[in-house]
């Protein structure tokens, strides 16, 4: 059975009414601003570590080393394990924050989640725009590592509940474009702030992330919690408000009773940490940890966290390397708008799929073109600008077929598809699993650069591969499938089915009736 998927033919199983109402696109919108202070993170520590007064003031070896030896091997200039600590320790706060904030959503609401994350980070960025000493820098990467989180953990969640399942997908993939977004400012601004005299440019590229944290933590505060929220915390009847309200319509009684239902089931969990062992939800725990593992190994962190140091490293001058990592985030930003448009039309499947071979053509072309300019030893010198243009459009693809791919959809497959009995739960897993080998890769990749040289970008050109075949068999479609109806898709997979029970099939007396299944590739 290759291609792995395989869902109810047509449109069967439960349809509930409801529209895009301006009320969820609005609340929609201004909790997607949570991405803001990832992708402000991602986009701006690269671009300052390149910074000559900053690592003067902070790396001061590092700086020493570009300015003696300029017969260093092009592949290690920038190899210090202090460096690179600045950038990771904040995926490791990120990390230890997902478990906390995993309980705060399920005890205390998403929104309040939100608004945590969001104080945090604004605390974060004060202490790193005011930095003395290297300390202060790690301090304040630790806060803004916590406030990303409680974002991180709380708004996919919020998303997936809030939108109406037929647009599940571009609403909760507005998050992904709020990351893009971030990464993209933090790059304009890097370009700028490197060229204010007297060297303190960089404290208002770090303070400056202040600027979405206040907007996530202002727009929270006029957010209400999800219908999915409210019932799990015993306000059913506020539950049962809301969900008109978002839904724009009073035909609510077979979603309502469904979430009802399930968060009846959800009550039954007392440890829902344990749970996540139990064979059925073997499928769930599988995509919590492989979907984000996969995502940090496409290489996508060593383009987007350190775009100006790669590409000075490969020959760029400072300049040049700041505008080429604006290049790269207007081309996030703009392919992710496609994964909007494509995500409830095309499918997760197909999207996940076409991404993986663009970005593995890309990573091979990419280690070939560095290969013959720099060979294995790394020799000093500047990339011509038509050999410059080349190696950054072949990177700007690459980011294209991540943005419309594994970006957003490795954070909307995993928040769309986890009962209600284990969401937060499995959110933490999801997020503990993308920060800690985002953290991982953040602190080897200088040393990976330096020992692997061009052969980095065939490392990761491997994992595409392995993560693509992964997605073809393993993977079913979740488009256009209400949340709660979820486990009819694992049910009908042809490997995972065999773990679901039928009792846990909602909806599975409608489908006996309905349409026989099909086949999906």
């Amino acid at each position: 059975m290759a291609g792995g998927g395989i869902v109810p033919a047509g449109k069967s199983g439960k349809e509930y009414p409801g529209k895009l109402t301006p009320f969820v696109l609005f609340t929609c919108i201004v909790a997607a601003t949570g991405g803001l202070i990832f992708g402000y993170d991602i986009g701006i520590s690269g671009g300052v570590t390149s910074m000559a007064p900053f690592l003067k003031k902070f790396f001061p070896k590092v700086y020493l080393k570009q300015l003696k030896d300029t017969s260093t091997n092009q592949y290690c200039k920038f190899d210090s394990q202090t460096l690179t600590m600045f950038t990771s320790s904040l995926y490791l706060a990120a990390l230890v924050a997902s478990f906390i904030a995993s309980w705060m959503t399920r005890k205390l609401g998403r929104k309040l989640s939100m608004l945590t994350g969001g104080i945090l980070f604004l605390a974060g960025a004060a202490i790193n725009g005011a930095a003395k000493n290297v300390a202060m820098l790690i301090i304040g990467r630790i806060l803004l590592g916590l406030g990303i989180g409680f974002a991180n953990q709380s708004v996919p969640l919020y998303l997936s509940e809030m939108a109406p399942y037929r647009y599940r997908g571009a609403l909760n993939i507005v998050f992904q474009l709020s990351i893009t977004i971030g990464i993209l400012a933090a790059n304009i601004l890097n370009y700028f702030t490197a060229k204010i005299k007297g060297g303190w440019g960089w404290r208002v590229s770090l303070g400056g992330a202040a600027v979405p944290a206040l907007i996530i933590t202002i727009g929270s505060l006029f957010l209400p919690d999800t219908p999915n929220s409210m019932i799990e915390r015993n306000e059913p009847e506020k539950a049962r408000e809301m969900l008109r309200h978002v839904r724009g319509t009073p035909d609510i009684s077979d979603e309502f009773d469904d979430l009802v239902a399930a968060s009846e089931a959800s009550r039954k969990v007392e440890h829902p940490w344990r749970n996540l062992l139990l064979r059925k939800y073997r499928p769930h725990l599988t995509m919590a940890i492989l979907i984000p593992f996969f995502q940090q190994l496409t290489g996508i962190n060593v383009i987007m966290f350190y775009a100006p140091v790669l590409f000075k490293t490969i020959g760029f001058g400072s300049d040049a390397s700041l505008m080429s990592a604006v290049i790269t985030g207007a081309v996030n930003v703009g392919a992710t708008c496609v994964s909007i448009y494509g995500s409830d039309k095309w499918g997760r499947r197909a999207l996940f799929k076409e991404g993986g071979v663009q970005m593995l053509i890309c990573q091979i072309a990419v280690a070939i073109l560095i290969a013959v300019k720099f060979g294995t030893e790394g020799q000093a010198g500047h990339l011509s600008k038509g050999y410059a243009a080349i190696v950054v459009t072949f990177i700007c693809i690459y980011v294209a077929g991540f943005a419309w791919s594994w970006g957003p959809l490795g954070w909307l497959v995993p928040s769309e598809i986890f009962p209600l009995e284990i969401r937060s739960a499995a959110q933490s897993i999801n997020v503990s699993v993308n920060m800690l080998f985002t953290f991982i890769i953040a602190q080897i990749f200088l040393t990976m650069l330096c020992h692997l040289k061009f052969g980095l970008f065939i490392f990761f050109a491997f994992f595409v591969v392995v993560m693509t075949i992964f997605i073809y068999f393993f993977l079913p479609e979740t488009k256009n499938v209400p949340i709660e109806e979820m486990s009819r898709v694992w049910k009908q997979h042809w490997y995972w089915g065999k773990f679901i029970p039928d009792e846990d099939v909602i909806g599975s007396v409608e489908m006996a009736k309905g349409q026989p299944g099909k086949l999906v590739n």
